[in-house]
């Protein structure tokens, strides 16, 4: 069974194929960064230009790259939510409007679940039931993933997500777009100079808080009689330090309440070299396993759109009424 998969959430269009036998076939991305650099962030309608521009195009190289045709396609899956509605809706169309006129099941899949799964994609996978923290965009959750389409969320952000807090910080150190990115790079240059708060790392609850840290690297930033290179990278690193700090303890924390014992970090911050760093030595030392995607498959991807197409296929969830859908503030609860 071959599913092809659209991921079209926000700035990125992805395309991929995956054989449920095989495995991943191939995938191809494009980026809308330089699209978006000079305005400082992502503009909507710029995005979905894009997406309609590309879409179809990127389709057929991948189809042409790996010697196949479009009739050879079982299942369509595509990102329905959440994300930026006029892009999700570019995706939802052709993924709909085709999966009618080739009459095969039309998919729709959580963005945020693509995540959870996308660790599947690698020769070694965790088994069902696993703890996965989650740090994409907008979110940084503590997900028990008992099976399939069954999520317990027993850590959730209060106001600013772990991405969104590199993003902002990153504005305050003046780094170009994305931030989140060039923070990471700038703190590797860092030294252990500034001490910034870790918000609620020592609560028994396993909530996200970054709000306040971020605030504090402003006061921190306005403190300085000069933000010199040495300056800035010092404070990269002392906020990197305090953020995954609070996640690591908080996702310990969680897994020890729960008594599990595997372990995956997904989303675009689980591609921070630091966070992975302190993960691997917590596995060590707490005896778990741990599991993460490859850097390429934990921003967003058409890859981890259509593993999930594949196992919802094969859960019989799909369907051939055909007809848009679009959910941008869709909860992983609600699935």
């Amino acid at each position: 069974m071959l599913i092809l998969g659209i991921e079209t959430s926000c700035d990125e269009t992805g395309i991929a194929l995956y054989d449920d036998k095989k495995g991943l076939v191939g995938h191809i991305l494009n980026s809308q960064v330089a699209l978006h650099a000079e305005y400082g962030g992502v503009v909507p309608e710029l995005a979905s230009r894009d997406h309609i521009r590309l879409i179809m195009p990127l389709i057929d190289t991948l189809l042409k790259k790996h010697h196949t045709t479009i009739d050879a396609v079982d299942a369509i899956a595509y990102t329905a939510g959440p994300g930026l509605a006029g892009a999700l809706l570019v995706g939802s169309t052709v993924a709909e409007s085709l999966a009618c006129s080739l009459e095969i099941p039309a998919i729709p899949i959580h963005h945020l679940e693509g995540h959870l799964l996308a660790p599947m994609l690698e020769e070694e996978k965790p088994n069902f039931p696993f703890l996965a923290l989650l740090v994409s965009g907008g979110h940084s959750q503590i997900i028990h993933v008992k099976k399939i389409g069954v999520y317990e969320i027993i850590g959730d952000t209060l106001d600013d997500a772990a991405g969104e807090a590199f993003d902002k910080t990153a504005q305050l150190l003046g780094l170009s777009y994305p931030g989140g990115a060039e923070l990471s790079r700038l703190a590797m240059q860092g030294k252990p100079r500034f001490e910034l708060p870790r918000p609620l790392i020592n609560t028994p609850d396993f909530d996200f808080s970054f709000s306040g840290l971020k605030t504090a690297v402003l006061t921190l930033v306005k403190k300085q009689h000069e933000l010199d290179d040495q300056t800035r990278a010092d404070i990269a690193f002392a906020f990197q330090e305090a953020i995954t700090d609070v996640l690591v303890k908080k996702t310990i924390a969680a897994m020890n309440h729960i008594n599990i014992d595997q372990l995956i970090i997904s989303g675009g911050v689980g591609a921070n070299k630091q966070l992975r760093d302190k993960f691997k030595l917590a596995s060590e030392l707490h005896k778990f396993d741990l599991f993460f995607p490859s850097l390429e498959f934990c921003t967003d991807n058409g890859a981890m759109i259509a593993l999930a197409g594949a196992l919802r296929y094969n859960l019989s969830i799909n369907k051939k009424d055909y007809h848009y859908q679009v959910k941008p503030r869709w909860r992983l609860t609600e699935i």
